[in-house]
């Protein structure tokens, strides 16, 4: 049975753990393969690497890599922010995850995934939630015309702290035509959505990103999908995974994206085993 997690932080960005120690985690939980996505450089961010680090994060990585090849395999990854420092594949990276954790409103960028205050604070910016998640989802529209960016971080996060949907229901036709028209220009891109399970592992949800209605919809429109769990504790390496197996199941998808290496390959979900 296959087991993957491309979305990882270490100590080199807001992670908890050191490269080695992730590894090792991932190696006790019959890992197949673990994939480093520290944040690359962004102005903007007190957490992204600085490049004075990210030269010690990449050489960390091979080394683990080479030192555990018969284990697990490893892969270097960066996650880029639309609004930092882009990045080239091959150049080292095997791999680059896209996201969005900034929006500019009033003339400042906030982080949509900081806290419910900030959350609060840039829907008042905004006039209401529908506007925030147009501005928001724009950002996202962004990455489909990164060719370098392979994985969709996160889709929704602009959601984390809706889980009682206080902010706004997630059957909101105004807010899923918005994520729908992002999400189409993303699957025309080839991008692949991750499945993330981040924000069950630091307590604020009870399901992953995307929500159910926008995965159903992914896979109604033939887009690719794998799973992730954004981690910044290795403890949660593979947090909900076998609950998200299902919910994937669920909305009709009968296969998920695996890294090579070299490129992504589709595995069959019963081949992943969790």
């Amino acid at each position: 049975m296959f087991k993957q997690n491309l979305h990882t932080h270490s100590l080199y960005c807001d992670g908890k753990d050191t490269i080695e120690e992730m590894v090792q985690e991932a190696i006790s939980r019959n890992f197949d393969v673990l994939g480093f996505s520290g944040h690359g450089y962004c102005s903007i961010d007190t957490y992204s690497m600085p490049f004075e680090e990210m030269e010690k994060y990449i050489q960390d990585v091979q080394q683990a890599k080479e030192k555990y090849k018969d284990q697990i395999s490893i892969y270097l990854g960066i996650e880029q922010d639309v609004l930092g420092k882009r990045f080239e594949k091959n150049d080292p990276f095997d791999y680059i995850i896209g996201s969005v954790h900034f929006v500019n409103v009033a003339d400042q960028y906030l982080a949509v995934d900081m806290d419910k205050n900030t959350t609060e604070k840039i829907v008042e910016f905004c006039g209401d939630f529908l506007t925030y998640a147009k501005v928001y989802y724009e950002e996202v529209k962004k990455i489909a015309a990164m060719d370098e960016v392979d994985i969709v971080g996160h889709v929704d996060l602009l959601t984390k702290f809706n889980e009682d949907e206080s902010f706004i229901r997630f059957d909101n036709l105004n807010y899923l035509a918005l994520a729908k028209e992002c999400i189409d220009e993303l699957i025309k891109a080839n991008k692949i959505f991750e499945v993330n399970t981040g924000a069950i592992a630091r307590g604020y949800r009870k399901s992953p990103y995307p929500h159910k209605t926008l995965l159903e919809y992914i896979y109604q429109k033939g887009g690719k999908i794998l799973l992730n769990s954004d981690c910044h504790n290795r403890f949660k390496l593979d947090c909900n995974y076998k609950e998200s197996l299902e919910l994937i199941k669920e909305c009709g998808f009968q296969s998920m994206m695996a890294f090579d290496g070299k490129k992504f390959v589709e595995k069959d979900l019963d081949e992943f085993g969790y």
